[in-house]
């Protein structure tokens, strides 16, 4: 070992007073007998006996009862550092008062100059165990939270960024749990107070903490919406936040139907305001119009002389356009009506009878082949003739824009009408694309041609008429369209013809 010359030397009373110092405890046992030659005054404070005390004792006097702390153990321990040199263990010295200490006792081979003995260096442990054991139990929850909890955590840092999330967590986000899950904004769309927002946005409201919703959209599903609240941690290193969220989707999606419901209650009555409008209107001109006529056809029969031809022409014209206008009128009155008219029993085979004509000219302009499938009987029902086959019409026509587009060999649409379970139906089959969703869902027509009445018309007039109507995807392709009305009592059949 080199000495620096310039350092002052020690003298052996100054190295004993540095092991007094020292709260390290120290034994010296005697290498051959493993009786206690010597110990320090932090080995004597901790084991509560005097150095005189302590000499005569042996290992069953001054350790743990227990089985792995007996006196045969303990000299194999302090032999092994006799002949390896060094041995360490955990063992549990017991006080004078009767405490057992935890300790990490290290044992070394010293040689003295009279004779070889064994220092043991030893120090309580016991509060580094109760921590061990605390955090023990911090993992424990940890790894419960984490793993089987249905609690939704992410734990994100400023720029948004997932650090950690629960399984139910990342399930709900549909990510892979073996892979950095990114932003949070790439799961779902962030939104707060029924705006969307940005992380940056959402990340200056929590201060500390703000309420937060995510929109989790997969790919084939409907939409997820999570609710909770985000919130900020000051941590030493930097900001970390806290999202805490639960599934409120059956909420959310209660109010979109809620939503779309009274969005088609207000069009529809929307509509039945235009059609009172429509039908005052005919009633108040219908009057004059035809008042109008009368007088012109007074003026024409005064008008018959030569020099009155010129008259008659413009007379005549007149009352043409008057006419026209009256027909019009007529048309609004025969199209227009109030559900509330005196219904009648009609075969619905007859309604789809006189709607083929207007089908079939539809049909005509697109190359689209009509197959009628009626059913062998009547099918009486109760319901009004005419706005019944506006509804047959609207389903066909869409049938038949619906195939426009395709092949000609598949451009086919089948009418059919059948009874089942005390109904009468019609159905509308076509081998289009499919419906994504049922389409009775919405009140406006996704069509960019289209008036905005179509199904929603349709379903106003088949249900105030007691009948159901719905939409469906085929098995083997395209969409099916139908409706049914009640059969009028004492008719019903009840085989089907599909």
């Amino acid at each position: 070992m080199q000495v620096d010359p310039r350092a002052p030397e020690l003298a052996m009373d100054d190295f004993v007073t540095m092991m007094n110092a020292t709260r390290l405890c120290v034994l010296i046992h005697d290498a051959a007998t493993k009786n206690i030659l010597w110990a320090n005054p932090a080995a004597c404070e901790m084991l509560e006996w005097s150095m005189s005390e302590l000499r005569p004792l042996k290992a069953n006097d001054m350790s743990s009862s227990a089985q792995q702390y007996d006196r045969v153990i303990g000299r194999a321990w302090l032999q092994e550092a006799v002949e390896q040199g060094v041995s360490r263990i955990e063992w549990h010295y017991r006080t004078k008062s009767g405490r057992v200490i935890p300790t990490d006792a290290l044992a070394i081979r010293v040689e003295l100059t009279r004779q070889t003995a064994v220092m043991v260096q030893f120090r309580d442990i016991e509060h580094e165990q109760q921590i061990e054991r605390d955090l023990r139990l911090t993992t424990s929850y940890v790894d419960a939270l984490a793993h089987h909890t249905s609690t939704i955590a992410l734990m994100l840092d400023s720029t948004g960024a997932v650090r950690f999330a629960t399984d139910t967590a990342i399930a709900m986000l549909g990510a892979d749990p073996n892979e950095a899950l990114g932003p949070v904004t790439h799961h779902g769309r962030l939104r707060s107070n029924g705006s969307s927002l940005t992380w940056e946005e959402l990340a200056r409201q929590a201060d500390p903490v703000t309420t937060v919703q995510l929109e989790v959209r997969a790919d084939s599903a409907a939409a997820v919406w999570l609710e909770g609240s985000l919130e900020r941690l000051q941590e030493a290193d930097g900001d970390a936040l806290l999202m805490i969220l639960h599934d409120v989707s059956d909420r959310i999606h209660g109010e979109v139907r809620k939503e779309r419901e009274s969005r088609r209650e207000n069009y529809l009555a929307r509509y039945n305001a235009m059609g009172d409008m429509a039908m005052a209107l005919a009633h108040e001109l219908g009057q004059p119009l035809a008042a109008a006529g009368n007088f012109l056809a007074g003026v024409r029969t005064r008008a018959q002389s030569p020099a009155g031809a010129d008259l008659s022409y413009g007379i005549d014209s007149a009352i043409q356009q008057i006419e026209r206008a009256s027909a019009v009128v007529t048309s609004v009155r025969s199209f227009v009506g109030h559900l509330e008219h005196i219904r009648e029993e009609v075969d619905l085979n007859e309604i789809v009878e006189e709607c083929l004509y207007f089908v079939r000219l539809r049909a005509a302009e697109h190359g689209v082949r009509i197959e009628v499938r009626t059913h062998p009987d009547p099918v009486p029902v109760r319901c009004e003739r005419v706005l019944t086959g506006q509804v047959v019409l609207n389903l066909c026509f869409n049938a038949v824009d619906e195939m426009a587009g395709f092949a000609e060999q598949l451009r086919v649409v089948t009418i059919s009408t059948s009874v089942a379970d005390g109904s009468g139906r019609v159905t509308v089959d076509d081998g289009g694309h499919g419906i994504a969703q049922d389409p009775f869902e919405e009140a406006f027509t996704s069509k960019s041609g289209g008036s905005g009445i179509g199904l929603a018309l349709s379903y106003r007039i088949i249900t105030r008429q007691h009948g159901t109507i719905w939409a469906e995807r085929r098995p083997s392709g395209g969409s099916r369209f139908g409706f049914t009305l009640p059969l009028v009592i004492g008719n019903s059949d009840s085989s089907a013809t599909e």
